[in-house]
């Protein structure tokens, strides 16, 4: 249970982030175009690497690559749990117009409903939080080189 305690913390911590990050765009009228949640990866990768790191400075010497994947992991699915629980929140309550006016800026060919839109979010933060993981681990793995 311990070794949960700090991924689920910095998982809420970057959900905040990624949050007002979604509302700050809000405000300045660019929540609606796509391109800016690319942003959202860095914010995730950023949040992952810090819980990595802290998770290596707490666990020294027994820290093992999967130890480390797996807090990297659980920060990504706690961050990407709520934000998507915050985004269908938004774009049912807040924002109702919120689907039709991303569809401005892309259109499908097919009706969008909110439904489907959430679980992209929530599959995007998935695979954001996967690749992140990964990529994060490479920088905190032993190496096997000899010299």
């Amino acid at each position: 249970m311990k070794n949960v305690i700090l991924p689920v913390r910095f998982g809420l911590i970057t959900s905040a982030v990624l949050i007002a990050y979604f509302l700050i765009l809000a405000l300045i009228d660019k929540h609606t175009n796509p391109v800016f949640s690319f942003l959202n990866a860095v914010i995730t990768a950023f949040g992952i690497f810090e819980t990595v790191r802290y998770y290596k400075l707490e666990q020294g010497d027994k820290f093992t690559y999967s130890n480390g994947f797996v807090a990297g992991l659980i920060t990504g699915f706690v961050a990407t749990v709520v934000f998507t629980f915050f985004f269908l929140l938004y774009i049912t309550e807040i924002n109702s117009d919120f689907v039709s006016q991303v569809l401005s800026f892309i259109d499908f060919g097919a009706p969008v409903s909110v439904g489907v839109m959430t679980f992209v979010v929530g599959i995007m933060g998935v695979a954001t939080t996967v690749i992140s993981a990964f990529t994060v681990m490479q920088y905190f793995k032993k190496s096997w080189n000899i010299s």
